[in-house]
């Protein structure tokens, strides 16, 4: 999912001029900066609803409705539905609107991944989150400030990614574990690359929205969605390889 609009900054047009060094730099951070706090709220929106799942209990009513009906399927697709929407109605939203659809879309995701606690246990869930911001701290920063293009590598995650999604829908079917252990572990190799090489693009693109405010904005709003995905996908592929599963 973390593929959904790569090219976004394609549609914005070409970039501008840049403005005196210390003023680019200083809107340079202020966009970076707005990128991980939209990011880290939606993760603890994600995480708060996540949590009230745990909380009301495998016997409630309300969990047994949403996971052990066949309205869990809703349940799954509700935030892939969310991106969609997102990456496709993003230049005719306003910020506003926007902002307000990708927390919705948090929230959902929360409750999407509100399973999670009902299947593994709490301290494999804490080790795996613990595993993951380590993890992508450092390659955000890895991203951010190394001189090193990482355009190359670009093609070849994206593609990776394709081949995980089709192998993780035929193992639905097979149920393999081999094969589920090696989508893990590929998976976790995949999204730590696109970490890097997402923060680089958001960091470039600066230059394409930096003359609009507007435009701006709403670019940060995209650039947060990209990195969550990257950390909710790393920790589910994390979680997966590393938890430990309730009796």
């Amino acid at each position: 999912m973390s593929d959904f609009d790569r090219n976004a900054s394609l549609r914005w047009g070409t970039g501008v001029a840049r403005a005196g060094t210390a003023e680019y730099d200083q809107g340079l951070r202020s966009y970076m900066l707005g990128i991980y706090n939209h990011m880290t709220l939606a993760l603890a929106i994600s995480a708060l609803v996540a949590v009230g799942i745990f909380m009301l209990g495998r016997s409630s009513p309300v969990v047994q409705a949403l996971y052990m009906s066949p309205l869990r399927y809703v349940v799954m697709l509700a935030p892939l539905a969310f991106v969609f929407v997102i990456s496709f109605r993003f230049e005719r939203m306003s910020y506003s609107s926007l902002l307000m659809t990708f927390w919705a879309f948090a929230a959902t995701m929360g409750l999407s991944m509100g399973s999670i606690g009902l299947i593994f246990k709490v301290g494999s869930i804490v080790q795996a989150l613990f595993a993951t911001t380590a993890a992508f701290g450092a390659l955000s920063l890895y991203g951010y400030t190394t001189k090193r293009s990482l355009s190359g590598m670009g093609s070849f995650l994206v593609m990776g990614l394709f081949g995980i999604i089709i192998a993780s829908i035929l193992n639905i079917f097979v149920q393999s574990g081999t094969l589920g252990f090696a989508i893990s572990s590929i998976g976790v190799l995949i999204f730590a690359g696109l970490t890097a090489w997402d923060t680089q693009r958001l960091k470039e693109e600066y230059d394409v929205v930096s003359s609009n405010a507007e435009m701006a904005a709403k670019a940060s709003v995209m650039g947060a969605l990209t990195l969550y995905l990257n950390f909710i996908n790393m920790f589910q592929f994390i979680l997966s390889l590393t938890g430990s599963r309730n009796d």
